[in-house]
């Protein structure tokens, strides 16, 4: 690696930026390498040439996983250094995670600067990390977060690195000491935890950190510049195989396409698996509990209405309203005639002086009452028209008659 040849070009990227740096600056963090904004890694990419001079650089057009298929033979074994700087490795499936894992195991090497550690990454490499800002968007509030990195030299001694704005405080947790090794760390609080390691890994290393955002082209025109020249000096000489992370493979397209699971996205991530998991568990024990046979409901049977006295009632209702009151009269007659014919066994079609001595004897009633009720009877069914006094007179008779009072006579 050429530093002075690094510093100049640093020095004419700057002068450039800042003539084309009229517009309003974006602050945002893509990672793209065609862009020139703080955080897009335009420099890192051209200037990759010079941190690994003398070496091949490929610049891939398609996706990692169709690059070593199609050159398998030429890539199999100590071919290159595979780098990915970005957000998060998306595209990065698990059929692809296990391709670039046997291209290290051959005796190559993986460069993975992430925000983001897949579950299948994680547990391939065997190390857990945690990011704390993960879910922190704001311009603003990422602009408060600065760190101090520490990394080891050529000579084994730890060299600080300030890093003003946009650090996440992002570690790793967890790691095999068997096969991995500390290179960097990042001073979160008091604590000094790992950021960058290097994971044995077959015959080749992977070399994962946590800070991608150091690699952009806000930071290579700082003086923290030679943070990425000390990162990459780790890096053995070779072809460096540069992946910007846009391409999607045809190869793995269709292999989740013959695979025609709609859970497969679930099922790359352990902890989406472990929710479809526990859904699917919970939704079985719902129906297991819930199929048991159940009583069916005893229907109320409403108690039947006796509507005649409704019935009766609607109909003087409306003979009142109409004022008809001979109509009510002749009714009422026919009512006591009736009446008289079922329950004292009487002819009714002559109310003469021996038809009154019988119902007066049979009903228990004062001849005198049963004569004039009689009368009044004869005397209302002649008329043309009744009056409302004569209806109510005539009811109170027939009432009384059939209640049995004789005003103090005794039976």
């Amino acid at each position: 690696m050429q530093t002075k040849h690094f510093i100049k070009y640093i020095v004419c990227s700057f002068l450039f930026l800042q003539i084309i740096g009229c517009k309003k600056t974006n602050w945002t963090e893509n990672y793209r390498e065609k862009e020139k904004s703080p955080f897009g890694t335009f420099i890192i990419k051209n200037e990759a040439n010079t941190l690994f001079e003398g070496e091949d650089f490929v610049f891939l057009n398609t996706h990692i996983y169709d690059y070593l298929f199609e050159n398998y033979e030429t890539t199999s074994a100590d071919f290159g250094n595979y780098i990915l700087i970005k957000r998060n490795a998306i595209k990065l499936n698990e059929e692809s995670i296990r391709d670039v894992l046997s291209f290290v195991a051959d005796g190559n090497n993986a460069f993975l600067s992430l925000n983001y550690f897949s579950d299948e990454l994680q547990k391939s490499l065997e190390f857990t990390s945690n990011n704390l800002d993960k879910n922190l968007l704001s311009i603003a509030t990422l602009k408060e977060r600065k760190g101090t990195f520490k990394i080891k030299d050529a000579t084994k001694n730890k060299v600080s690195f300030y890093f003003d704005r946009n650090i996440k405080r992002h570690y790793f947790i967890t790691y095999n000491d068997t096969t991995t090794t500390v290179l960097g760390t990042h001073k979160i609080g008091e604590e000094e935890l790992p950021n960058f390691l290097k994971i044995q890994y077959g015959k080749g290393a992977v070399f994962v950190h946590t800070n991608p955002v150091v690699f952009t082209n806000y930071f290579l025109l700082k003086d923290t510049y030679s943070y990425t020249e000390q990162v990459f000096s780790y890096l053995p000489s070779s072809t460096i195989l540069w992946d910007p992370h846009t391409a999607n493979s045809k190869y793995l397209r269709n292999i989740e396409e013959d695979k025609g699971s709609v859970f497969s996205f679930f099922l790359r991530h352990q902890s989406l698996t472990w929710f479809l998991f526990t859904t699917l568990i919970g939704l079985f024990l719902f129906l297991f509990f819930n199929a048991k046979r159940k009583q069916r409901a005893i229907p109320v049977i409403p108690k039947p209405e006796n509507t005649t006295v409704a019935f009766t009632q609607t109909i003087s209702s409306l003979y009142l309203k109409e004022q008809n009151h001979k109509n009510l009269v002749d009714k009422k007659i026919t009512y006591f005639l009736e009446k008289v014919r079922t329950k004292y066994l009487l002819q009714t079609h002559n109310l003469n002086q021996e038809f009154i001595e019988k119902l007066a004897l049979k009903s228990d009633n004062d001849f005198s009452k049963t004569k004039y009720l009689v009368n009044t009877i004869i005397t209302l069914n002649k008329k043309q028209e009744c009056s409302k006094e004569e209806l109510l007179v005539l009811h109170k008779m027939i009432d009384n008659f059939f209640k049995n009072k004789r005003n103090g006579d005794t039976k």
